[in-house]
């Protein structure tokens, strides 16, 4: 795992509790955003990103189901099999690399896993660019 780079400025989209306690993040465009990506691609991003999180709290059948079968086998069931919310959780930070490897990272930014950060927090780095500082970074 690459650190950060020295100097890499950070900019932190907040929860977004408006609505209640559902993972929702804030969809405001930073400043520090400006001349670097499109108002209109990011808001995409985070209403993506917000969309994943809230179908992965949905209260389906399907979950019901898998919170009775994992009570009456003791949970062993969840050590076979992943659930509703991982597999979300999963497609969430499965797009978020794939927004980085497409859109982020060739225009110097990195969006950090919410996960990563309690679900509290959108983290953006800006990755500085130079001869002696990387542009990638793995997390």
């Amino acid at each position: 795992m690459d650190e950060v780079p020295a100097g890499c400025l950070k900019v932190f989209l907040q929860r977004d509790y408006s609505e209640g306690m559902a993972v929702k993040f804030e969809r405001g465009f930073p400043r520090e955003l400006e001349g670097r990506i499109l108002r209109e691609q990011f808001e995409q991003t985070i209403d993506h990103i917000n969309s994943l999180y809230r179908q992965a709290e949905d209260l389906t059948c399907a979950s019901c189901c898998e919170g009775c079968f994992a009570c009456l086998t003791s949970y062993i069931f969840l050590c076979c099999m992943k659930t509703h919310y991982e597999k979300k959780t999963k497609e969430a930070r499965d797009y978020i690399d794939e927004q980085n490897d497409t859109i982020y990272r060739p225009k110097n930014l990195y969006i950090v896993d919410p996960m990563l950060r309690g679900l509290r927090v959108i983290e953006i780095i800006l990755l500085n660019t130079g001869p002696t500082q990387p542009a990638t970074l793995s997390i």
